[in-house]
Formats: C-alpha cells, sequence, structure tokens
C-alpha cells in the first residue's frame, strides 16, 4: 500500500481506467516513510508496474484515484495544520484488498483531521512505528487509533483484536512497543459477516474486552458490503463489553467516503468529532 495505508489496505474499483500516472507520491510538505526498512514479510507478486490511476465512476460528482500493484507499503505522515491536540489516526483506505483509494479515503481523510489537529499514518508495524516516534512528532502514545473503510474497515477490527503478538518476527525498536490502537473508526466495513444463512461474525475476529472503543458508520442501501457486516461487528461489540457508538443510515450507498452531498449520512465526520470528545481522545 501507500500512503496513510498499510501493507494490505486497498479500495473498490469502479469502472476502467480513465488515465494512469507513474507510483503515487504525497503532496510536497508530507513525509513519506517506508513500513518495513529490508525484505517485506510474506509478500505477494504485484500484477505489474505500481500505478495511480483514475476511475471513471464519480463520488460526489468529482473523480476519485487509486493506486494498484502496491509492492513497497509506505505510510505519509500528515501533520496538524494549527493546533496540536497531541492525538494520532492511522487510515487504511479501502479497494477490496486489490486497491487504494487513495484520495477519497486517503489524503481527503487526512486533510479533515490534520485540519482538527490530529496527526495521520498506518496495522501492527504501523502502530508500533508511531509510538515509536510518539515524541519526534508530539503525539500522545496513549492516543493512537485506527480509520478504514470497506476493506480499511476490516482491517480496522483486524488490528483491534490481534494486537497481543506481532504476526512477524521482530525487526528492530518499533516492533517492542503495543500496537494495539486507543480507539477505532469503521466506515462500511466489509469482510466481517461470513454466511448468508446465519448472522455470525468472521472467526478471525476476535472481539475481547480489550478491543478498543469502536466507532461505525453504515448505510442500509450499500450494494457492496452488506449492513450485516456492521451490524454482526456491533453485536460482538456490545456482547465483549466494548463501549461502540454505530451510526446506521437510509442512504448512502458504498464508498462515499468524506465527500458531501444531499444525503444526511455525509454528516458522520462531524459525529466522529463530537465522539473523539466524549472518549476523551481530543477536547470537546
Amino acid at each position: 500500500m501507500k500512503p496513510l495505508i498499510f501493507a494490505l489496505c486497498v479500495v473498490f474499483a469502479f469502472g476502467g481506467l480513465r488515465a494512469q500516472t507513474p507510483a503515487w507520491q504525497p503532496s510536497p510538505g508530507h513525509t513519506q516513510i517506508p513500513i518495513w526498512p529490508g525484505a517485506v514479510p510474506d509478500a505477494q507478486p504485484a500484477a505489474g508496474t505500481e500505478v495511480t490511476a483514475t476511475a471513471k465512476n464519480l463520488v460526489a460528482g468529482r473523480p476519485w484515484d487509486y493506486v494498484e500493484n502496491v509492492s513497497r507499503p509506505t505510510m505519509t505522515v500528515y501533520s496538524p495544520t494549527g493546533r496540536n491536540t497531541s492525538t494520532a489516526v492511522v487510515v487504511f483506505p479501502g479497494g477490496g484488498y486489490q486497491i487504494l483509494a487513495i484520495d477519497l479515503e486517503g489524503t481527503e481523510v487526512c486533510d479533515w483531521l490534520t485540519s482538527k489537529g490530529i496527526t495521520l499514518e498506518d496495522a501492527q508495524r504501523t502502530m508500533g512505528l508511531v509510538r515509536l516516534h510518539a515524541a519526534e512528532w508530539h503525539i500522545d502514545p496513549h492516543k493512537i487509533g485506527v480509520l478504514g473503510f470497506s476493506a480499511g474497515g476490516h482491517l480496522v477490527a483486524d488490528i483491534s483484536t490481534h494486537f497481543a503478538q506481532r504476526l512477524y518476527p521482530a525487526v528492530d525498536a518499533a516492533d517492542k512497543e503495543s500496537c494495539r490502537p486507543n480507539f477505532a473508526v469503521a466506515l462500511y466495513p466489509g469482510h466481517l459477516w461470513i454466511d448468508d444463512k446465519k448472522f455470525a461474525l468472521n472467526p478471525d475476529i476476535r472481539v475481547t474486552s480489550e478491543t478498543p472503543p469502536t466507532f461505525i458508520v453504515q448505510a442500509e442501501d450499500d450494494p457492496v458490503d452488506s449492513v450485516n457486516h456492521s451490524l454482526v461487528y456491533y453485536v460482538a461489540l456490545k456482547k465483549g463489553g466494548v463501549p461502540v457508538e454505530m451510526h446506521l443510515y437510509a442512504q448512502g450507498g458504498h464508498a462515499f467516503g468524506l465527500r458531501r452531498t444531499e444525503l444526511p449520512i455525509t454528516g458522520w465526520p462531524q459525529l466522529v468529532e463530537t465522539w473523539l470528545g466524549t472518549i476523551g481522545m481530543i477536547s470537546e
């Protein structure tokens, strides 16, 4: 993956390509850091050269870009433009674990968060890196959360329930840091409801009382990932005694990101800001 992303994050591919450009690079002023200093553990061969492409379909009347064939995962640091709340968010764009919706569910989200005094980055290794650099980046190691869309929402649930033990051999000091998020935000997550015949959570997602406070946003008319993905995770969090807030809207579809439309669901960023205040992550 690339910016604000982890080695597995990716997004929905709608339609074909309108244009292609070389590997994605952040805009000037943002630091891009390799997640792995050497070989990437369990790396899968890429189908071709990494490229940035523009999808044909529009979201809120505007085009959106995605990155595919990522073989060298990186994270990009977006620092606050004004006051610094010392809170950090690792953002996981969606893409069905095939591509990365780099602007729609990545850089645009970073711009929103940094305007609120929040710094951004990206799963187990990335969380450790963020905590390792906490002092340098002026963030509180006890206020580092994750936010993800679609497949990235699944990764949010994954890192929220798989932090006790690293899934790879330690590389350096970053891997000695905790990779547990302090809070989690999942938007239209996928891969959580696995049985069309019964209401059951993906058994790989093992919710415990240590799972961080979670915020969920979902549209009932989502044509890609059924509302049951969010519902089954919400129920598991409630049963596990985990503080959870869920907002379920009648309309909104899928992959709406941060772009405003006439639908009430696009007011979700303000709800997240309020929630972060109620759980003590930022000042209300």
